[in-house]
């Protein structure tokens, strides 16, 4: 009996220590700090790149700050991988593409983000199609093709990228 009751508590001493931790700290960062960041990144090229990428207790978090030439709009992409992406526009304004097929989609190499396989093209078929201004928030599931069609001027924007499973590197 002894025996039984020493087994059941090593099996439930670690669950009550995990209900027990507290929780992960919050992250801030300032609106100061976002421009600063944005307004460091090249201009010559589709820039988009971690502020912070934090771990939240059980999948991470990252908010990248994105500078897109309207002289440079880029392909059309899709991520393989289960990290939405969340865009919020800052500055400027563009048609943005999502869903639907890649037209001659072909392998463009791994995520530096992600660490998982993209997929470029040369546009989408058959997606939805927006005009997107500062303000906008657009949610983008992992794996559905996505492409800026057309910019009208450059633009500036935050990438939230929830995490479940934890590819994106703390930083």
């Amino acid at each position: 009996m002894l025996k039984c009751f020493v087994v059941a508590f090593a099996v439930l001493l670690p669950i009550g220590a995990a209900a027990q931790a507290p929780p992960p700290s919050a992250v801030d960062l300032s609106g100061i700090d976002v421009k600063a960041f944005i307004d460091k990144l090249p201009k010559d090229r589709i820039s988009d790149l971690p502020i912070r990428v934090a771990d939240v207790g059980g999948y991470k978090v990252g908010v990248y700050g994105v500078f897109r030439p309207k002289a440079v709009p880029g392909g059309a992409i899709r991520h393989q991988t289960s990290v939405t992406e969340i865009y919020y526009m800052l500055e400027g304004s563009g048609t943005l593409v999502t869903g639907g097929t890649l037209v001659d989609e072909r392998s463009t190499g791994v995520s530096p983000n992600t660490r998982r396989p993209n997929f470029g093209g040369s546009r989408i078929e058959g997606g939805v199609t927006r005009k997107v201004v500062p303000g906008d928030v657009i949610i983008i599931p992992g794996n559905l093709p996505h492409w800026w069609s057309a910019l009208d001027t450059d633009i500036r924007y935050l990438i939230y990228r929830p995490d479940p499973e934890g590819l994106q590197p703390v930083r």
